[in-house]
């Protein structure tokens, strides 16, 4: 089987590890890859969706697994079927659960999916209202993709209006902004939790804890993700049960009913409050760095998964995750991060002797280049993420930071406590 992996980040370059590891793929192209991307295959310089299709056709690609949500929301499932293709993701009309948050919220309503209170709205006045009417902190949301930033989470009112009013302006977010919603902050812990969808059927994946604060103990911004860890002991039977009964069904019935069948990853970002589960949003393609840490707990071939489901075929497919193990993804980011740029600081990791930490650690890598001298360098953002695997999320986190400790480059940062909510007494 040859295999077209689209996107640059540490989510594609574990998506490329686990078919790596899949006897049944040959082949595997990133369009367009990273820095490191071309140890597990073969990079493509190709932007144009239709050029993309066009290679997948001449090239006899079998299956096209598309990573970020910005190809989807542009349309590149139905581009690619048109064609014949098959490809892992939902269509442009089913990516508005991600690509419009009004669209999405809307939908919960309709279908009577738990979420937070909520107008949506073009209108300061409006915004304003509704802000007086919630207690702080109150969340102010962008409509459209702003790369995962588009989310404020006001202190005060005072914060909120401000917030509310650099997005309508344009100047926050530009054009994504000039509708928001408005909503009131739900009190609990939140959890990824991840289905693959074919439109009809689904299988879920264990849950994660995405940390998405920039430093230890959940404090500075908010950030892509600086690390995660599956599975999460914060959630049991009865709690998996309440989100597949009061969200996934909903959500594979009311799409279908709506024209749109569902099919790639349904990523449901929920809070739990009292042991109830809220939908704060969904996205429409595995979070990163969680699918960093949920592809090395796959124990079933990752292109049955991702094949069947992009074919109708879920049901006919056994899926399984290695029972008992458990993995911790720590993210080493640029000095600057996330404020701005950082200059290009080469990646030197040290000769691993360990051969425990051999075998239940590796390195998944992002915001990476290859230099004209061959050597990897980081350039920007999230660089990589160590992720150890274990038979404890104890023995998971220590082997993720042992390998922290092997990795250098100039202005590395990262946080001390991932999986912290986990393990504390």
């Amino acid at each position: 089987m040859k295999v077209l992996v689209i996107g640059s980040g540490g989510r594609e370059y574990s998506i490329g590890l686990a078919l790596k590891k899949d006897p049944a793929v040959e082949k595997i192209y990133f369009a367009p890859g990273n820095g490191a991307t071309d140890e597990l295959g073969e990079n493509l310089q190709i932007k144009d969706h239709r050029e993309l299709a066009e290679f997948a056709k001449a090239e006899g690609i079998d299956l096209t697994v598309v990573g970020p949500e910005a190809p989807l929301v542009e349309g590149i499932v139905d581009l690619f079927r048109e064609e014949g293709l098959t490809i892992f993701g939902p269509t442009a009309a089913a990516a508005q659960l991600e690509g419009s948050k009004i669209f999405m919220k809307n939908f919960l309503a309709r279908h009577k999916i738990p979420t937070a209170r909520y107008i949506e709205t073009g209108s300061m006045e409006e915004a304003s209202r509704f802000i007086d009417s919630l207690e702080a902190p109150i969340v102010v949301k962008a409509d459209g993709l702003c790369a995962g930033k588009g989310v404020i989470i006001a202190a005060s009112k005072d914060e909120a209006k401000e917030a509310a009013q650099g997005m309508l302006s344009g100047e926050s977010f530009g054009e994504a902004g000039s509708k928001i919603v408005v909503e009131e902050f739900l009190d609990g812990y939140e959890l990824s939790v991840f289905a693959v969808c074919d439109g009809k059927d689904y299988v879920i994946l264990p849950a994660a804890q995405d940390h998405k604060r920039l430093l230890d103990g959940d404090r500075g911004p908010n950030t892509g993700g600086m690390g995660a860890y599956a599975p999460t002991p914060l959630i049991d039977e009865d709690l998996y049960r309440k989100i597949e009964e009061r969200a996934v069904i909903p959500t594979l019935k009311g799409m279908e009913e709506e024209g749109t069948p569902f099919t790639g990853v349904l990523f449901m970002g929920v809070m739990v409050v009292k042991g109830e589960p809220y939908i704060l949003e969904y996205n429409v393609r595995f979070g990163d760095p969680e699918c960093e840490e949920l592809m090395p707990l796959l124990k079933s071939p990752a292109s049955e998964l991702f094949y069947k489901a992009a074919t109708g075929k879920l049901a006919e497919a056994k899926i399984e995750f290695h029972e008992g193990r458990y993995a911790v993804g720590v993210v080493m980011a640029s000095k600057n991060y996330p404020y701005r740029s950082s200059e290009p600081a080469e990646i030197i990791v040290d000769e691993i002797h360990h051969e425990e930490l051999k075998a239940n650690a590796h390195i998944s890598y992002a915001g990476v280049s290859r230099g004209e001298d061959g050597k990897l360098y980081a350039t920007g953002g999230r660089v990589l993420v160590c992720v150890g695997m274990g038979d404890s999320i104890r023995e998971a986190r220590d082997r993720a930071y042992m390998l922290v400790g092997q990795v250098h480059f100039a202005g590395k940062q990262c946080r001390t406590d991932i999986a912290y909510q986990a393990l504390q007494d």
